[in-house]
């Protein structure tokens, strides 16, 4: 079941078309988006890189400047501490490839997924201090590494903390800062900065700008470009909402991508065979990053980082190989396990939750959260996924828009033994007797109805086939790059008859329809999803005798109604206009 529901603004669509020079499809999908003014439809239709915040407004980042130039002027000893995700390895090659510009006693290292767990630790603080290392950098991590932080601090360390995550909040509702000697975090409550959607990688280019601000240097401005292009792949990648600030930096990182002259990045493109003309947000989230990501789950997050340092076309070629390959294990390991976290939810009460808690024993920890993603896709429920881990119980969350994770869990905080994330995720570890007594205080806890668990799908606008061309599909890219926060506009036909249907897709999981609408328009459309489910709506909707015409690619008595995305598709030379559906009924 969905519940589909059709946009209906209001706005003075004839001023917005005539002061923006856009088509009113284009209007009212900016209205649609929730933009009022003229002057925001402008900004978010010409985002220039004069939109972003100045890095000196952020809490701390002016005394982190001033005392990492001391640190450089006294040749003390810097160490980046990252995190095992592609936000924490690109924040990592910011702050080490700028450091190293300046001419730093730098180095950095990236906590084992399994072995160190999420971020900074006593151990790496240890190893740090033992090495003679001065000052310690955190980036995407660190505003709830408190006991680490303060270990650091007794053993007479600066630390400078970057991060973009959730304050650790105390019981009595007010949130605590590391003890470090500055925490630059856009969420922090007393931090002016008027963006505070920044990811990691985001937070600590800020400081790099600033810092290089400091130094003269004649290429500075093709420097500061080139690192903004590593952030749009972290900003995308981390999930971060392509609004703002953030806009900014993947709209201008997309096109400075295309020109890279990253050994690695091209290596990694041109194995996983992206067309860089075509570069978009969709590569960045669903192709380069997963391979980047599949480095820290699977193996060491350093051969990521080793790949973006790679200045050997040779050793790039064979790292990007690797971290593909990597990529290829991660989707097979996470098919198999998504496969079994669906059996024990169909064939236990765990279906009937509202906020599903799955335990994966055998499951590798570091796809938790991907498992977790497709359930709460399947099921359109906030879901956990735990799995078995050296010490206990570890596992990671995925939520929808109506059920704030972090909140939620933070309500039974006492029964983690660590424990940190976002409203839309988290991660986990408990003791293995916990993991029946989260299931039960989750579920007992929650405020989620039935009705909130339905599928919203939001439609633009009915847009019926005959408006669809050539120039208002291009014309829609000027809305692009499209991903959270910033969604595909969603438009809707009805009644449309399918004239033809054939399974396409190397593993038959597509289809490619032939569709008319009720005024004679025709048009090619795909579907990308359950094609089972598919033929199973058609076979109860008009019977098995029309679902086995349509298997075999006869013509059938069905009409369906869909959401879609207009495309052009290109072959051979030739272009035709074809539907992406989305949603059918």
């Amino acid at each position: 079941m969905e519940n589909w529901v059709l946009k209906n603004k209001k706005a003075d669509f004839q001023l917005i078309m005539q002061e923006c020079g856009i088509s009113e499809v284009i209007a009212r999908c900016l209205v649609n988006k929730g933009f009022e003014k003229v002057e925001d439809m402008q900004k978010f239709l010409h985002p220039g890189l004069e939109q972003l915040g100045e890095p000196l407004l952020l809490k701390d980042l002016p005394e982190a400047c001033a005392i990492l130039k001391n640190k450089l002027q006294e040749e003390k000893r810097i160490r980046i501490i990252g995190d095992y995700d592609v936000d924490g390895v690109v924040a990592t090659y910011v702050l080490y490839q700028t450091f190293t510009r300046l001419g730093a006693r730098v180095d950095y290292e990236i906590p084992d997924r399994i072995k160190d767990g999420y971020g900074i630790n006593i151990n790496m603080v240890e190893a740090a201090y033992e090495a003679g290392i001065d000052t310690i950098i955190t980036c995407d991590n660190g505003i709830a590494a408190l006991e680490q932080i303060e270990k650091a601090k007794s053993f007479g360390m600066t630390v400078i903390v970057t991060d973009h995550h959730s304050l650790v909040q105390l019981e009595e509702g007010n949130p605590i800062l590391p003890s470090a000697d500055a925490v630059i975090n856009p969420k922090r409550s007393d931090c002016q900065y008027p963006f505070k959607g920044l990811c990691g990688a985001a937070v600590a280019y800020k400081l790099s700008m600033a810092l290089l601000n400091d130094f003269t240097m004649s290429d500075n401005q093709a420097f500061a470009e080139e690192l903004l292009s590593y952030v749009a792949i972290a900003t995308v990648c981390d999930v971060m909402e392509l609004i703002g600030e953030n806009r900014v930096i993947v709209k201008h990182g997309l096109e400075l991508l295309k020109r890279t002259k990253n050994r690695g990045l091209n290596a990694l493109m041109e194995v996983c065979a992206v067309d860089k003309e075509q570069l978009s947000a969709f590569h960045l989230g669903f192709v380069i990053g997963p391979c980047l990501n599949a480095s820290g789950r699977l193996d060491t997050a350093k051969k990521g980082l080793e790949l973006l340092l790679s200045d050997n076309e040779e050793a790039a070629i064979r790292l990007a190989g690797e971290v593909k390959s990597l990529n290829e294990l991660r989707k097979n390991m996470t098919a198999e396990n998504v496969e079994k976290a669906i059996a024990i939810i169909e064939e236990s009460e765990i279906k009937d939750h509202k906020v599903l808690v799955v335990h994966l024993c055998d499951c590798h920890e570091s796809i938790a959260g991907i498992i977790a993603g497709r359930l709460r896709e399947r099921y359109n429920k906030p879901a956990i996924v735990l799995t078995d881990a050296e010490h206990g119980v570890k596992g990671s969350g995925r939520s929808i828009e109506v059920y704030n994770m972090f909140e939620e869990l933070s309500g039974c905080r006492d029964l983690f033994l660590k424990m940190g994330g976002h409203p839309m995720a988290a991660g986990l570890s408990l003791l293995p007797e916990n993991v029946e007594l989260l299931r039960t205080t989750l579920n007992q806890n929650t405020l989620l109805t039935d009705d909130m668990l339905v599928p919203k799908v939001t439609i633009d606008i009915h847009l019926p086939l005959g408006f669809i061309n050539e120039q208002l599909v291009n014309e829609l890219k000027v809305l692009e790059p499209f991903g959270k926060g910033n969604e595909k506009p969603l438009f809707a036909e009805k009644d449309l008859k399918i004239r033809s249907a054939f399974i396409i897709g190397k593993s038959g999981n597509g289809l490619r329809l032939r569709v008319e609408n009720k005024y004679g328009r025709e048009m090619d459309a795909v579907y990308f999803g359950d094609v089972n489910e598919f033929f199973a709506y058609i076979s109860k909707t008009y019977g098995e005798e029309e679902a086995r015409k349509m298997k075999t690619g006869r013509g059938v008595n069905a009409t369906i109604s869909v959401t879609y995305f207009p495309k052009i598709n290109e072959y051979n030379g030739f272009k035709t206009l074809q539907l992406m559906i989305q949603n059918y009924r």
